[in-house]
């Protein structure tokens, strides 16, 4: 599949949200509203997974090469993945630390990030 395709826009499964594709030359594997994903890849694009069920984020963790990553789980099949945040995730993300270091974890029920 090319990067073209993959970077497409989408209606957040999680929280409802309309989300548009980026445009910085990068393509987007999460809601920047809710920070949740589609367990869809087995490598990073290929969309070759079959388990299609909600990545919820987990946490956050810094990556000095690949910068702000999030940590999903899959609800399904309890897989965990990292995925690079992108520009607009930076206020959601944010709260998520917030949270995680306040209130013990993300409130994932909390769609008014």
């Amino acid at each position: 599949m090319s990067r073209k395709l993959e970077n497409t826009g989408f209606t957040c499964l999680f929280c409802g949200a309309v989300i548009h594709p980026l445009t910085n030359g990068c393509y987007r594997n999460h809601c920047p509203k809710c920070l949740y994903s589609l367990h869809i890849d087995n490598k990073p694009g290929d969309r070759a997974n079959d388990c299609f069920g909600l990545m919820k984020p987990v946490n956050v963790r810094y990556h000095g090469k690949k910068g702000w990553q999030i940590i999903h789980r899959c609800d399904l099949c309890g897989i965990i993945k990292m995925n690079r945040t992108a520009p607009d995730d930076i206020d959601t993300v944010i709260l998520m630390m917030e949270q995680v270091a306040f209130n013990g974890g993300f409130n994932e029920n909390d769609k008014n990030y």
